[in-house]
């Protein structure tokens, strides 16, 4: 058995992204009281299912807060990978509970078109105003890590579709108190409702693929397997698994036939040229090869054991 790091980790934004979320999280804590203060002298639904929404910002940023903790941690002996899944069980979490949040804020629109009510506008419209500045605050904050990170992606799309909620609910407590106009915040609820489903499931989708330990979308095996059967000596690369560890950490563990009897050195040197070629073509950095010559096995690809 072999195995090989190639590292190609930035670790030093890694104490940014604890202090992003941190801010983060003050922020929509204050939102939060405020809009439910608020929601209540007002008599406003939409305030209170946007503080609602925000309280599930601060619990999904807390969850993202403790996984990029826990990140951190050096593996050991009993945990060999440290808690570097950590992140994707985050994003996992927060999918779900996006969408949970979607499901509840359809509920509560249907009930609100049923039944309009009146509402003191002007306090509503001073608080969705409060929780645009600091949602819109925090996710200018998340944006870049969003970009290259599953967990931060998750937090942040918590944070934006509660900014476009925040814009809903001031939309709406505009036109009530102009146009007396009360079932626009419904529909906009809705909208958003509609959308959050939509990210949440996308995200939902490539975590509990990354959970279930899928090939990655972007990977064709029999690409990669094409790719090292083309170096002299190498007759068939087989029992391929491709997975993510973490969203940096992409692991091959593969038997590989050789056509000839070959020393260890010389191993050592083709399996160079292979996490080579593995790491420049498909970017995966952990390589573990089993070799053999003239061993009987399944030569399949895939194999299940």
């Amino acid at each position: 058995m072999s195995h090989s790091h190639l590292h190609n980790h930035a670790h030093d934004h890694k104490d940014l992204k604890g202090q992003k979320l941190l801010i983060s999280i003050v922020l929509n804590i204050v939102i939060t009281v405020a809009q439910v203060i608020g929601g209540l002298v007002s008599g406003s639904l939409s305030l209170l299912s946007d503080a609602l929404h925000n309280f599930s910002d601060v619990i999904s940023l807390i969850v993202s807060y403790i996984a990029s903790l826990l990140t951190k941690q050096k593996a050991s002996i009993n945990r060999t990978f440290g808690y570097k899944r950590a992140e994707i069980l985050a994003a996992f979490i927060n999918a779900s509970t996006l969408i949970v949040v979607a499901v509840l804020l359809i509920i509560e629109a249907v009930k609100r078109f049923k039944t309009p009510e009146e509402v003191e506008s002007g306090l509503v419209i001073w608080l969705s105003i409060v929780a645009i500045i600091g949602n819109g605050l925090s996710v200018l904050l998340l944006r870049k890590d969003s970009k290259n990170n599953i967990n931060m992606r998750s937090a942040y799309l918590h944070l934006f579709t509660d900014m476009l909620a925040s814009v809903a609910v001031l939309v709406g407590g505009l036109l009530m108190k102009y146009y007396q106009v009360y079932w626009v915040d419904s529909l906009l609820t809705l909208l958003i409702a509609l959308y959050l489903i939509w990210v949440g499931y996308d995200l939902l989708k490539i975590s509990t693929g990354m959970l279930m330990l899928f090939t990655p979308t972007n990977i064709n095996i029999k690409d990669v397997v094409r790719a090292v059967n083309k170096l002299p000596k190498v007759n068939k690369l087989h029992h391929v698994h491709i997975w993510n560890l973490s969203d940096h950490e992409l692991h091959l563990e593969a038997h590989l036939d050789l056509k000839e009897d070959i020393s260890t050195t010389a191993f050592n040197s083709l399996l160079l040229d292979i996490e080579t070629i593995l790491h420049e073509k498909f970017n995966i950095n952990h390589v573990t090869i089993q070799p053999e010559f003239n061993k009987e096995d399944p030569k399949e690809v895939i194999v299940q054991d």
